[in-house]
């Protein structure tokens, strides 16, 4: 999971996690000198592991690259899975556990499907609401609530992804299905999603998509 401030977020969503009975890597991405040390207190509570990668890299945030390329090396080296939950992502205690029923042979992505508060699917799946049964999905995947196999982290290598960019999830839903696997959307698996909690600016891609999209080009965020 990684972790950009929003504690409040954060701790619901690590919490969730925990009580669900699986352990957490949380990677804190230059969060404030005061959360990182409140993941700190969190970590000696509930058993997480945290890592500040401000101790690794002067890179700025977002760092996602340097998450995605240190979880596939521990994953490799432990022949696991990857199952990437975002912060602003509250699963519940049989979201992990349904996502691994759909792992065989030729799977690259099993995502869950997001929803809002009052169960409605929201970003970013949106084109999912006319889904009804679980199954490969040719479309764009997130990296809210995704587990990606052992086999296609050894097909595929994250060192090779472009350091100028920010985000990779669509990149990688794309890549696997360029390397022959099959991406799998659980439209019967929601999870709770509060888009963007780390980063409030991106709340105008709905409320001032002109400001968004100004800031986006301007300024060079959001590089997808």
């Amino acid at each position: 999971m990684p972790v950009k401030d929003s504690l409040p977020t954060a701790e619901e969503a690590i919490r969730a996690i925990v009580s669900s009975g699986y352990t957490l890597t949380v990677y804190d991405d230059n969060s404030t000198a005061e959360n990182a040390a409140k993941l700190d207190t969190l970590a000696a509570e509930t058993g997480i592991r945290v890592i500040h990668i401000g101790e690794y890299t002067d890179h700025p945030s977002p760092n996602y690259r340097w998450v995605l390329i240190d979880a596939q090396r521990e994953c490799l080296k432990n022949g696991e899975n990857l199952i990437i939950v975002e912060s602003d992502v509250i699963v519940s205690k049989s979201t992990i556990s349904t996502l691994k029923k759909f792992i065989r042979s030729r799977i690259g992505l099993i995502a869950a499907v997001t929803t809002s508060e009052n169960g409605t699917i929201n970003f970013p799946y949106e084109y999912a609401r006319g889904i009804r049964e679980d199954g490969v999905c040719r479309k764009r995947f997130s990296f809210c609530c995704t587990l990606l196999t052992n086999e296609f982290l050894q097909a595929y290598d994250f060192n090779l992804l472009d350091p100028n960019k920010n985000w990779y999830d669509v990149h990688i839903s794309h890549m696997a299905q360029k390397l022959g696997f099959d991406n799998i959307l659980q439209v019967s698996n929601p999870v709770l999603h509060k888009p963007h909690s780390s980063r409030p600016w991106k709340q105008l891609k709905y409320t001032n998509p002109l400001l968004y999209y100004w800031r986006k080009l301007t300024k060079g965020l959001d590089k997808i």
